[in-house]
């Protein structure tokens, strides 16, 4: 069997998918803030809507017909503003709303970039340890060739040398006979 220095293949190579994707994308939290930024009319208007839900909850309990009723209608104003605020707000964040996705693209765009260079950085690794790998190798199985062949001169010689001895002692047998 062949003494072979192990592949650079049999060992496990670090992956070029390895990241911290924090740095690039937003966490929920950061999402949530900012959105709180950009539409602060939203939650305010479900703020509204549920205080009216409950005082509604709240006066049915107690009985109160006409305050329940109340309560009913300024949900229906809490839950109209809400719809308001939302599509003005879409409306009128339409085009940061752009400018994000277009941010968002282009931070794809130079994550799919740093992944194919750093995938072709490691395939260049491997291909430069699997070239070392066949010089070791080539080198080896050279000099077992080398060995080899030196051995067999060797026994040449050797069946030579045997050869003509065993021809000189027919030879003196014959000269004696």
């Amino acid at each position: 069997m062949e003494d072979h220095p192990p592949s650079p293949l049999d060992k496990q190579l670090p992956s070029s998918f390895e990241g911290n994707r924090d740095f690039y994308e937003e966490s929920r939290w950061k999402k949530f803030t900012r959105k709180l930024r950009e539409e602060p009319l939203i939650p305010l208007g479900c703020a509204a809507t549920t205080w009216a839900l409950w005082g509604a909850t709240k006066s049915i309990r107690r009985g109160d017909s006409v305050n329940a009723q109340r309560m009913f209608r300024m949900r229906l104003y809490a839950q109209f503003f809400t719809i308001v605020a939302m599509c003005a707000g879409g409306l009128y964040y339409n085009s940061d709303r752009i400018l994000r996705k277009e941010y968002n693209e282009i931070l794809e765009q130079r994550k799919a970039q740093e992944k194919r260079n750093a995938w072709i950085r490691e395939l260049e690794a491997r291909d430069t340890e699997e070239k070392e790998w066949r010089g070791k190798v080539e080198k080896v199985t050279q000099r077992q060739r080398e060995e080899v062949e030196a051995r067999q001169k060797q026994a040449e010689r050797k069946r030579e040398e045997g050869g003509a001895v065993t021809r000189a002692v027919k030879a003196i047998k014959e000269k004696v006979q």
